[in-house]
């Protein structure tokens, strides 16, 4: 298995498509069913590929991502031969960005010297893929990028 399994309410989500993909390999409900129950091993396999095409296909969509935590944010775009960041950290204890207040006094504050923002870019190593699930699993979220080009254009 190249990334994870999906969750239960996952596979519960992509119920219809995972029908299509035991379609495709000619695996009817009857036999699936019998798989489950007499070659547990087999079917876990068949939920890992099918997992994997569900991420591959996810992660070949992404072109931005978001980790927001209490003092920091850290915003990055997706490339297609490397990954861009601008960073985000908060010098305040008391501020907390995952708060609507925390990020309303980042809004007001932004050329405090208890802000600092910068940027980094750096080419994606062997596997474009991999390193992009590895800062879904770290925290990262998909999304359409607003942050991202904000601070962008407030630096670039």
């Amino acid at each position: 298995m190249k990334y994870r399994r999906l969750t239960k309410e996952q596979f519960q989500e992509l119920h219809q498509e995972f029908i299509n993909f035991l379609a495709a390999q000619s695996i009817t409900a009857q036999e699936w069913a019998a798989i489950k129950s007499n070659k547990p091993d087999v079917a876990e396999a068949e939920m890992d590929v099918f997992s994997d095409m569900v991420w591959e296909g996810v992660l070949n969509q992404v072109k931005y991502l978001e980790n927001i935590a209490p003092q920091h944010l850290y915003l990055f775009h997706i490339k297609e031969k490397s990954i861009a960041l601008i960073g985000v950290k908060i010098i305040n204890n008391n501020i907390d960005l995952t708060t609507k207040d925390g990020f309303s006094w980042l809004r007001d504050h932004l050329m405090d010297d208890r802000v600092e923002i910068f940027d980094a870019e750096k080419p994606f190593g062997d596997d474009k893929f991999h390193n992009i699930f590895e800062l879904i699993e770290q925290g990262a979220h998909i999304t359409k990028g607003e942050l991202f080009k904000y601070f962008d254009q407030l630096i670039g």
